[in-house]
């Protein structure tokens, strides 16, 4: 991996522009910087004052930089998050100056958003990470990279800095065409689908509000590619070799959108199980379980879905860095009631 840019809070910078400089001063810092700071926060540092070429302060992110010009940068320090930190446990996967990798619980909310302005992960993170952070953007918080729905568990990464946030958010942008990036889940789901190994290939959109998705035509407006591939591990109360009341599979994403799995689940008519908005039409198919299977699954109170795998490449040093999460014991539950079917 090239050499990383790096530089602390109040310490100056200087780049010297070479014979073949041209172009908008934003883009030219962009390249300069081997693109692990964002553009738009590098035009955040410009406007407020933290440029200068050839001892003058630019306030244009416009501006055109010619060979021979001497950039300097001066990173102010980060502004405090306005989420505030909070006490909140974690299980840590690991931990270092650049990156934290977790283990989601099931029914906790990752950011901040209307109806859950505290007790989220990344408040969790804030007081968990404390002066660890060196910003994000200007601000002292954590990086989120992705993120798993609320009632879904499993692996997760943030990062703790720009350097960081830039090459992970690369990795995750490619979806692991040209790195090792993996992401892989673990579904409950009702039915057994027709091939024991598939994909599903059907773009997404809005469903008539601003979290839902449905499958669109390829050729709606907001519909956005979107790639499951799946396999069936096991099957509980199959009959006759060709269906079954449930089954396990694992999931791996080929493209990221939100609520992708548990729209495309639904799409192949075998939703996960407990999903209130993507299941709802197979509640009741509870009813038709043995007694004690059905006590479990009602207990389930989410969607069966757990995110067990993530392989990254350090954002620092380059090395592969794979992370498992067993089942939650939820999930194991349901399982083991399955299993008598």
């Amino acid at each position: 991996m090239t050499e990383p840019f790096t530089q602390a809070a109040g310490e100056k910078k200087v780049l010297t522009a070479d014979d073949d400089a041209s172009g908008r001063l934003d883009s030219w810092i962009a390249a300069a910087m081997n693109g692990e700071v964002s553009r738009s926060r590098i035009q955040s540092l410009i406007r407020g004052g933290a440029v200068a070429v050839n001892g003058t302060p630019v306030h244009e992110a416009r501006y055109k930089i010619v060979p021979g010009d001497r950039v300097e940068i001066v990173v102010p320090e980060p502004d405090d998050a306005e989420p505030q930190p909070e006490n909140i446990p974690l299980e840590v996967l690991f931990e270092d100056d650049d990156l934290i990798v977790i283990n989601k619980p099931a029914g906790l909310v990752v950011h901040p958003g209307a109806g859950n302005w505290s007790g989220t992960l990344v408040n969790a993170l804030l007081y968990h990470c404390g002066a660890s952070l060196s910003g994000i953007g200007g601000v002292k918080r954590p990086g989120i990279i992705h993120r798993l729905d609320k009632n879904t568990s499993g692996v997760m990464v943030a990062a703790k800095n720009d350097l960081a946030h830039s090459r992970l958010s690369n990795q995750f942008a490619d979806h692991g065409l040209t790195g090792p990036l993996e992401r892989a889940y673990l579904a409950l789901v009702w039915g057994r689908p027709a091939q024991l190994k598939g994909t599903i290939d059907a773009p997404l959109g809005r469903a008539g509000d601003r979290t839902k998705r449905a499958v669109r035509r390829q050729e709606s407006a907001d519909s956005r590619h979107a790639v499951t591939h799946f396999q069936i591990l096991e099957r509980y109360g199959e009959i006759d070799g060709a269906t079954a009341l449930a089954s396990l599979i694992e999931c791996r994403l080929e493209t990221g959108r939100t609520h992708q799995i548990r729209v495309h689940m639904e799409h192949i008519g075998h939703p996960v199980i407990g999903d209130p908005e993507y299941g709802a039409a197979f509640k009741t198919k509870v009813n038709i379980l043995p007694e004690q299977a059905g006590i479990v699954v009602k207990q389930l109170h989410r969607q069966a879905l757990h995110a067990y795998l993530l392989q990254i490449q350090h954002p620092r040093d380059g090395s592969t860095m794979r992370f498992e999460a067993p089942l939650p014991d939820d999930m194991n539950q349901v399982i083991t009631a399955f299993s008598t079917l």
